[in-house]
């Protein structure tokens, strides 16, 4: 399955790469999107779905946004091709520029990247405002998902046990565990 089957697709976006460590590391509040300023050989490397956002991070610089560590890999053969970090420039509303300004400033918090889309054929991110989260803030987040998990199973083993499993096919189940969880006795 690829990366974007996982994650539901709005309408008439195409998802390239999703920032998975951003939810595990931050605390995302706002959350803003913004055109990218591309060149010819990134936008075909990004419909191949070639892109990671892992270390990315977004820096105001003379008032304009720039998307930086960003990794785009250089097209093999491109007579004109292109550096794989280099900062991007982002395309926001000068109102957004200055909320982004004012929370990194007043509040302490960083601007991220968590998508990269398109929409509409144009290469889109989604970028957030974001606290970095501390140890404890992130051992709870594992715990909260394994929770979800455990209980998404017990839902499945509810549900398929329900529906054409016989007591005998249980007790056998039952007894391959027990035989699993025996320790064997050399021969």
């Amino acid at each position: 399955m690829s990366r974007a089957g996982k994650e539901k697709e709005r309408e008439g976006e195409k998802l390239i790469v999703r920032n998975k460590r951003a939810t595990f590391d931050y605390t995302l509040d706002d959350r803003f999107e913004a055109g990218l300023v591309l060149l010819g050989s990134e936008v075909k490397m990004l419909r191949e779905g070639a892109a990671e956002l892992t270390d990315s991070w977004c820096a105001i610089e003379r008032g304009e946004v720039f998307l930086k560590g960003v990794n785009i890999p250089v097209m093999p053969g491109a007579a004109f091709g292109h550096e794989a970090k280099r900062p991007r420039k982002l395309l926001l509303h000068e109102s957004e520029i200055d909320a982004l300004r004012r929370g990194v400033e007043r509040e302490g918090m960083t601007v991220i990247a968590t998508r990269l889309y398109f929409k509409n054929g144009r290469v889109k991110a989604e970028i957030a405002l974001a606290k970095g989260k501390k140890t404890v803030d992130k051992r709870e987040s594992l715990k909260e998902k394994d929770a979800a998990r455990e209980a998404r199973a017990a839902m499945e083993r509810a549900r398929g046990g329900g529906r054409g499993a016989s007591p005998r096919m249980e007790a056998r189940r039952a007894e391959r565990s027990e035989d699993r969880a025996r320790p064997r006795r050399p021969e």
